[in-house]
């Protein structure tokens, strides 16, 4: 299995970040991609491959964090951002994307085509955040080419009805916990209507802890409770489906 976003870096994993990385691989995860939350992120985590070739990181600027960010530096950020994804370590650019709950939409939108520009010029997959903004990302695809290394639309939040629509630009989607809440009814019926071959799988740790750790701390060795939950939504077997993806997606070598 691989874990397609999880913020490992975080103060949450400080105490015990070895022994999370442990219980991952004795959990059958065979590789962790941890996507920056913001500009602090990025030299440490680029530092991360050489120490354990299982974790791969993307770069970015989170949504969330945009609001906290002094608009004065933007264009300085990202000009040290385009830098350094000229570094192979850089796998993927993201965390980016829309979230309409934090504000300043419009300037998200510009660091967001900026995301897109920088996918494109370095040949690399675009992780994307969206939540509660799916009319305003709609509108932003509509206009901005798609970057030819693919878009992964990370903890998938559109209702299935949606999908097609992101199907047609050549999204790839990936699912989280919630998919484990026998509830959650949108992430359900979306589940069911992406295809198998654009489908991958996250646990977003430490947020969206699935079921039964609903509301704890959420960890990469839980991926296979999400696997499982998944397959049954779908009635079938996505563990081999949702890895092989995620390998061609990130462009990872295969397992020994």
């Amino acid at each position: 299995m691989i874990d397609t976003h999880c913020h490992l870096d975080v103060e949450r994993f400080d105490g015990d970040r070895e022994a999370v990385l442990e219980r991952a691989w004795a959990a059958g995860v065979e590789a962790i991609v941890v996507p920056a939350i913001g500009p602090d992120a990025w030299e440490p985590l680029l530092e991360w491959p050489a120490r354990e070739p299982r974790v791969q990181v993307g770069l970015g600027i989170h949504p969330q964090l945009v609001p906290s960010l002094n608009p004065a530096d933007d264009e300085r950020h990202l000009a040290r951002l385009d830098a350094l994804l000229a570094d192979p370590r850089a796998i993927a650019v993201g965390e980016c994307g829309l979230d309409a709950a934090s504000g300043q939409l419009e300037r998200q939108a510009r660091i967001l085509k900026a995301h897109f520009a920088l996918a494109r010029k370095h040949h690399k997959p675009l992780l994307v955040h969206v939540l509660r903004a799916h009319p305003q990302f709609r509108a932003l695809i509509e206009e901005e080419p798609m970057p030819e290394a693919g878009l992964l639309m990370h903890s998938y939040s559109g209702s299935a009805e949606l999908t097609p629509r992101y199907v047609k630009y050549g999204c790839h989607f990936s699912f989280a916990g919630p998919v484990t809440f026998a509830e959650a009814r949108r992430p359900l019926d979306a589940l069911k209507s992406v295809p198998l071959g654009r489908l991958m799988v996250e646990t977003d740790a430490p947020d969206q802890a699935p079921h039964p750790h609903r509301g704890g701390r959420s960890e990469p060795a839980l991926l296979p409770l999400i696997v499982e939950a998944m397959s049954k939504v779908r009635s079938e077997e996505v563990g081999p489906h949702v890895t092989a993806n995620a390998r061609a997606f990130f462009r990872l070598p295969a397992r020994p």
